[in-house]
């Protein structure tokens, strides 16, 4: 499974998470592009591939914890 994240750095919120199927990496990537053409300055615009949403919350806990929970987590 692919997941598009769009997160914001200021607010260290994601805006737009979507999930894509494997064979949909094509409009994971335009959707990406699209993204990124919007100029955003606080945007971090990531594809990133899993085998399920909760393996993404463990390998990229940045994107859905605040700071807080982060440090507490170690």
């Amino acid at each position: 499974m692919i997941f598009l994240i769009d997160y914001d750095r200021i607010v260290g919120k994601i805006r737009l998470i979507e999930r894509f199927l494997d064979n949909e990496r094509e409009k994971a990537e335009l959707l990406r592009l699209e993204l990124e053409r919007k100029g955003l300055a606080d945007a971090e615009i990531v594809l990133l591939e899993a085998d399920d949403e909760a393996t993404v919350r463990k390998t990229h806990a940045r994107y859905f914890n605040t700071a807080t929970e982060l440090l507490r987590a170690e």
